[in-house]
């Protein structure tokens, strides 16, 4: 490989473990030692049911989740029907459940400037109906720009900043998401590079154990990172007969029920402090035919055993 090249994987490494000195703050918060984490569902998992999400809502606080992770498509059709995201939002706080995180598409990444304009202004809404519903966080995935191998990282980083800085304003924080298939953003260094050189106090990561996977990242390196560098975690686990060149987002399953490392990266969350949410977040065509309630009862079992397993 050329000199170029082999530089910028060492930058990229050594942001990672700039990443746990930059991003640390405080101590862990106590908790269960047993279950350290909240447990989320990304409603990606039940998108097959298309159930509108104030019936989500109820199925998750029913099936026991302490949280919901909406896509800001649903929230878009359910308003387009006539519904109210104040109302949502306190349908979502009677049930007992967080909104820590929520799926966003906004091209914050793209080099076009109007496009990119564009994408903020997508983004403020994004935010702004996050915010009505009691939400924290939102993915920044790098959307507009997944084929792109020509972009500038500082660059990017810059972008993400004036996203973060964005969403300060308007009180919701944005996570640099890693998607193992996208040129620009498929490894764990890359996300952790944007989110230190962006500058911003607030700034955070998305990781996935199917993008890492994916993307072709050590898990190992996830011990060079601080948990609060981690706005929320998507937990799945992905099937031992596909290699990264053809697994796909469909292909995930329970965690637990494939080959991933989904106990071992676990036990490096506990390690570095993370004690935020783990969200399950699945596109099984399968799982899609089942009954719903059937799913997110199947779905926490999967994520309390494999976290049981991980405090041995």
């Amino acid at each position: 490989m050329n000199t170029a090249v082999n530089r910028r994987s060492w930058m990229l490494g050594t942001a990672a473990v700039a990443g746990a000195a930059c991003l640390v703050k405080g101590a862990p918060a106590e908790g269960n030692a047993v279950e350290p984490f909240g447990y989320c569902l990304n409603t990606s998992t039940i998108r097959g049911q298309a159930l509108p999400i104030d019936q989500e809502v109820e199925l998750v606080a029913k099936a026991g989740f302490q949280a919901i992770e909406p896509w800001l498509r649903e929230l878009d059709d359910y308003t387009k029907k006539g519904g109210n995201l104040k109302d949502l939002g306190k349908k979502i706080a009677d049930a007992g459940l967080q909104v820590p995180s929520a799926i966003g598409f906004a091209e914050w990444i793209v080099d076009d400037d109007e496009r990119r304009r564009t994408g903020l202004e997508t983004a403020k809404r994004d935010m702004e109906a996050v915010l009505t519903i009691g939400g924290t966080h939102i993915a920044a995935p790098p959307v507009g720009a997944t084929d792109k191998t020509d972009l500038n990282i500082n660059q990017i980083a810059d972008r993400y900043r004036a996203l973060a800085e964005l969403g300060a304003k308007i009180g919701v924080i944005p996570e640099v998401e890693l998607w193992g298939f996208s040129k620009p953003l498929h490894r764990l260094g890359e996300v952790v590079f944007v989110a230190v050189e962006s500058g911003h106090p607030q700034a955070c990561i998305l990781p996935d154990i199917y993008h890492l996977y994916k993307g072709g990242s050590d898990f190992d390196a996830i011990k060079l990172l601080a948990g609060r560098s981690i706005g929320i975690f998507h937990l799945n686990d992905y099937p031992s007969a596909l290699t990264r060149d053809k697994i796909t987002d469909a292909d995930r399953v329970y965690p637990g029920d494939g080959q991933g490392p989904v106990v071992a990266t676990l036990k490096t969350l506990r390690e570095i402090g993370y004690r935020g949410m783990l969200s399950l977040e699945l596109f099984n065509r399968d799982y899609w035919k089942q009954d719903a309630a059937l799913v997110l009862k199947t779905g926490l079992e999967k994520m309390k055993a494999v976290v049981k397993a991980s405090a041995a």
